[in-house]
């Protein structure tokens, strides 16, 4: 079930921040949206219980930040379409005890959230976490950064390195391209690049392709000065294999 207000107005110069929800819990989105509408500067847009109506909910009204449960985002597909859709919309997850791994929320912030907080925290953290996922770019629950401070799992490399053109695809997959896309930047069939993501999965032992960015991440097969580059220059033609 969803609950909305009517139609956000154009965006002003200095303007509140909205805000929406997807959880499933009826007491969570009550709670937010009564804090959301008692604090300064934040304005409640509304909330959905589930996936679906959630996609639907922020492509209709566009809400700065979208609150997530993490137990409706497994495996960080929504954060990813949510920033895919918006470049201006920040995810910002609520993290349970079931979730706060390092591989869970390194995962989540390279699929495309832009924070992570615990289901737990007070108000006034949820406040700020909101307001700092929206004005910075990026939250990081403190009670949650000796997660992340952590070593790592250690991650097997691949038996195989990628070739020149796999690495290509993979840098293209992390940037939110998909294969369609990719395949014409490559000037290749998308049945090419269908092949190559098979193998890029394989060799990195990944279950699907936000998977395998955040093993290539955490592996050193791609790093962040990569992601930096323009992914192609319009109208140049790139060497075939």
């Amino acid at each position: 079930m969803t609950v909305t207000s009517e139609r956000q107005p154009p965006r002003a110069a200095t303007t509140t921040v909205s805000v929406a929800l997807i959880d499933g819990t009826p007491l969570v989105r009550e709670g937010l949206s009564a804090l959301v509408n008692r604090t300064q500067g934040l304005r409640w847009v509304g909330a959905a219980e589930s996936v679906t109506p959630g996609l639907r909910l922020c492509q209709r009204l566009r809400p700065d930040v979208v609150v997530v449960d993490a137990a409706l985002d497994p495996r960080g597909h929504l954060a990813h379409v949510l920033t895919a859709g918006s470049r201006e919309t920040a995810v910002l997850l609520l993290i349970d005890d079931a979730r706060r791994t390092t591989q869970y929320i390194a995962s989540a912030l390279t699929a495309g959230a832009r924070g992570v907080i615990r289901r737990s925290a007070q108000p006034a953290e949820l406040v700020r976490a909101i307001t700092a996922a929206h004005t910075e770019g990026r939250f990081l629950d403190p009670a949650l950064a000796p997660t992340l401070a952590a070593p790592p799992p250690r991650v097997q490399q691949p038996r195989q390195p990628l070739s020149r053109r796999e690495h290509q695809v993979l840098q293209l997959i992390a940037d939110g391209l998909e294969n369609q896309a990719i395949a014409d930047i490559l000037y290749v069939s998308v049945e090419t690049i269908r092949t190559h993501v098979k193998s890029i999965l394989r060799k990195l032992s990944s279950r699907d392709r936000t998977h395998a960015v955040a093993v290539a991440f955490r592996s050193g097969v791609l790093v962040i000065d990569e992601m930096d580059r323009p992914s192609a220059v319009p109208g140049s033609r790139p060497a075939r294999d």
